[in-house]
């Protein structure tokens, strides 16, 4: 095993380089790619002879296990995730298989493909979806009231009292989760299915030369859970990255109620889709801005005016309705207002 050193940025490059020396790879370049809201660092590997993913994720931070464990399970289960080529669990190390630099987020660019990238990735969703007996396949936590409650706190602690500066009463947050644990109640009767939790446009990859849904590729997947199917739906088409038209968003409804099983009441679907949708939002609400403030990361500030736009859409819906007059209680109209249009090119 590789000798463990102190996890500071020096130390960490060392034992990065001692893996890959491990793993056979000595002649080799280095590319940082691009990072998520986590400790978690990736890297370009080139060598003369193909090119490999690095990922860097200190162990006192961040657990490699889930990710190698959902990465098997999603390649026997026949989805495209980069499989695990060479692995150092006690110092937080995996090399993985490249999947390039196609992101949707990139292929999106081209308006013409829109439809057919979306439908790939509805595809996946409606194949995960229909899985039978996944239970037994893997243990997974689930995604139940009490996690997301607590995904809520982020949005009290860290958006309204940490960026907007209110001051929420103590009553008023029991007030927000009694009313919270109320709408839940709505989404019981979800299916129960594999949720990918960050199933969105930055985390989705064009493989044009695989078939069916091998052809998008999955990232970001190691905080996958059992929870309600509307959940990951809700996610890709009504993504803070960017702007989704009313007409593909439909579209994609259809063909995902077209292909998926088990869903006795569209309404009753769409209802919990609304539901998880707002929290979700509020959620990263919270996450966005505490990259801001802990670590002086403001790149995704520019996505709330757009969550904003999602939240108040969603929150026209009658289940939603004491979460409505919570927040018109709570969060002056001027502070909404100005974050709807603050460096509003979203």
């Amino acid at each position: 095993m590789i000798g463990t050193v102190n996890s500071n940025q020096d130390s960490r490059q060392l034992l990065l380089t001692e893996f890959l020396k491990h793993s056979g790879i000595c002649d080799l370049k280095l590319l940082p790619l691009a990072d998520d809201c986590s400790f978690r660092r990736y890297y370009r590997v080139q060598t003369k002879t193909n090119n490999l993913v690095v990922m860097d994720a200190p162990p006192d931070k961040e657990e490699v296990n889930p990710f190698i464990q959902m990465s098997d399970l999603l390649n026997k289960l026949g989805f495209s995730a980069p499989k695990i080529l060479d692995k150092d669990v006690q110092n937080g190390f995996l090399l993985l298989e490249d999947f390039g630099n196609e992101t949707y987020t990139k292929a999106l660019s081209d308006s013409s493909r829109e439809t057919n990238l979306y439908e790939n990735a509805i595809d996946v969703l409606i194949e995960m979806h229909n899985l039978k007996s996944l239970e037994e396949k893997i243990d997974l936590p689930f995604y139940d009231q009490k996690k997301l409650q607590n995904e809520l706190s982020l949005f009290i602690d860290w958006y309204l009292e940490g960026r907007l500066r209110l001051d929420i009463s103590e009553k008023e947050k029991r007030r927000f989760f009694e009313a919270w644990r109320q709408c839940f109640t709505y989404i019981e009767s979800c299916k129960k299915v594999l949720v990918l939790r960050d199933y969105h446009v930055d985390n989705l990859m064009v493989l044009a030369e695989r078939d069916g849904v091998r052809r998008c590729g999955l990232l970001d997947f190691q905080d996958a859970v059992i929870g309600p199917a509307s959940y990951d739906l809700v996610s890709l088409l009504q993504d803070s990255r960017r702007n989704i038209s009313d007409e593909i968003t439909l579209l994609m409804l259809d063909r995902y109620f077209d292909g998926v099983e088990g869903v006795n009441s569209r309404n009753n679907f769409m209802r919990s889709y609304y539901i998880l949708g707002t929290q979700r939002a509020l959620k990263v609400f919270g996450i966005f801005t505490r990259q801001d403030i802990l670590y002086r990361n403001s790149k995704y500030l520019i996505h709330i005016p757009r969550l904003w736009r999602y939240t108040l859409a969603n929150l026209q819906f009658t289940a939603l309705g004491e979460i409505r007059g919570w927040l018109d209680k709570n969060v002056p109209q001027g502070f909404i207002e100005n974050e709807i249009t603050m460096n509003d090119n979203s």
